[in-house]
């Protein structure tokens, strides 16, 4: 099973370069299942209706969010019903949509389940991700052997510990939020892909996908600054994990990182 996940998508210069070059990408790499980090992609912070579907219309099969998901009012409409959209299993008993999914693979007859956690180190007083993962992984059906997790976190610490935690229960544990991706895609002992953070899509001339003047604002002066998303010539970061249908093991990650030229 080869699958390509790409790395936080923000604002609309994630969205368009997602749609110029996943097409592409499904087929020079023979993908067959795509997976997109999506919690900023509307302006940069949340996820409305409209943008989920045109992630969707472009070949993404499924949505993985974090601590931005909730930013869009609009999300309330429509995270319940689309199930397609996920966001962190972590949260508290009660809170709207669902922290983990499956779905078949087109026409192979097989099915894989999508896991969303979110660190608590640096980010929201949330659950435990480390029994979160446990209770998500008692309510998979056996049968899945395909496990993917989007360990959405601001630590390396954190991902550490957590990949040496769900080595030899989930195929592949992709780190997110961070923006930058990096270079120690791995396989563990028992078989588990692993990647720090997978990176960004969205605009090369910007900090962490946000127009700089705002940020540099902010940080020279301590005072409130609106963040934008910048716009420009993008870049496009992802990983495609090759993953054994018997047993859900990782047999290779590979990073892709392309950029645009205007």
């Amino acid at each position: 099973m080869r699958i390509l996940f790409i790395g936080d998508v923000v604002g609309f210069t994630g969205c368009r370069i997602v749609q110029d070059q996943l097409p592409q990408f499904r087929r020079k790499y023979n993908i067959q299942n795509v997976i997109a980090n999506g919690e900023n992609a509307f302006r940069g912070k949340g996820l409305s209706r409209e943008v989920a579907d045109q992630l969707f219309s472009c070949g993404v099969d499924l949505i993985s969010s974090g601590n931005h998901i909730w930013d869009q009012k609009a999300v309330f409409d429509f995270i319940d019903q689309e199930d397609r959209l996920i966001r962190p299993a972590n949260y508290p008993f009660g809170v709207p949509g669902r922290g983990w999914t499956s779905c078949w693979v087109g026409s192979t007859g097989i099915q894989i389940a999508l896991i969303n956690l979110l660190g608590r180190v640096f980010l929201s007083e949330v659950d435990s991700p480390f029994t979160a993962l446990d209770r998500v992984l008692s309510e998979i059906p056996a049968e899945i052997k395909i496990r993917i997790v989007d360990f959405h976190a601001e630590a390396t610490s954190e991902k550490l510990a957590m990949a040496y935690y769900a080595d030899g229960k989930v195929s592949v544990l992709l780190g997110t939020h961070t923006h930058v991706q990096t270079a120690d895609e791995q396989i563990l002992s028992k078989g588990m892909g692993y990647i720090t953070d997978v990176g960004m899509t969205g605009a090369f001339e910007s900090i962490l996908g946000m127009k700089v003047e705002p940020v540099l604002y902010r940080f020279l002066t301590a005072l409130p600054a609106r963040f934008e998303p910048a716009e420009g010539p993008g870049q496009f970061n992802a990983v495609i994990l090759e993953i054994n249908e018997n047993n859900g093991h990782t047999t290779k990650i590979e990073r892709v990182y392309f950029k645009e030229n205007f």
